[in-house]
């Protein structure tokens, strides 16, 4: 039987420069923080900038950047596997299975990390969008001024300042279980999409040699070899 051979476009410029920011943004942030923490913070963005691009283009983008066009069933994704390991693979001319559970995969966990990260910098430094406003700061100084008034007072005509300091306190510990709690959990989802990429890195090298496919070069140019096995 004759194979017929094409080359197709596959993925637009958007996604081939987005995919190559994403890389250059993820490991800028992943290793700059508190001594480079604007270029950290700005990388971060960077990564937030492009979840939400990525995310609208799933759904009113092309063909083979729609959710709709790789989100399969485990049922689907573990017979692609099955079928890889036994050097025999479907082909696709978009993502696989198992590479279109990947992009979800990671972009689930990119969006943790961002989210996370920006909630850490309100916290920790009191910017970016989850920073408290103006008005909400001259609250806190406030209450600190009345704090320090309170306590300069003699404690036997005011024993209202043992509370305010108590208060004090423990508004002091709450802020700093807060930025330990937010800190724990943004370098949890920080190494859970290194380890992501790794096993990415991994599938396309695996798929690159079994489906003698040249992926790296489709995220390149965007064009992809294809013959009538494909789907």
């Amino acid at each position: 039987m004759t194979t017929i051979k094409k080359t197709v476009q596959v993925w637009s410029p958007l996604i081939r420069i987005g995919h190559w920011t994403l890389v250059i943004a993820f490991f800028t942030a992943y290793f700059t923080e508190d001594d480079f923490m604007n270029l950290h913070a700005w990388a971060g963005y960077i990564v937030g900038i492009y979840l939400l691009t990525r995310i609208l283009w799933g759904f009113v983008g092309g063909k083979y950047v729609r959710f709709g066009n790789f989100i399969h069933s485990p049922t689907k994704i573990l017979g692609y596997l099955k079928n890889l390991i036994a050097r025999n693979p479907q082909h696709y001319i978009g993502h696989n299975p198992a590479g279109g559970a990947m992009v979800i995969a990671l972009l689930v966990s990119l969006a943790g990390t961002t989210l996370t990260g920006i909630k850490l910098y309100a916290v920790e430094e009191n910017k970016g969008p989850f920073a408290i406003t103006a008005q909400q700061a001259q609250i806190k100084i406030q209450s600190a001024s009345l704090i320090t008034e309170a306590k300069a007072e003699d404690d036997d005509e005011d024993e209202g300042s043992k509370d305010l300091d108590i208060d004090h306190k423990a508004d002091k510990q709450a802020d700093k279980q807060a930025e330990e709690f937010w800190e724990e959990l943004h370098e949890l989802f920080a190494n859970l999409t290194l380890l992501l990429v790794f096993l990415h890195v991994g599938g396309v090298i695996a798929s690159s040699i079994i489906d003698k496919e040249k992926l790296v070069k489709a995220m390149l140019t965007g064009e992809k070899n294809i013959d009538d096995t494909y789907q």
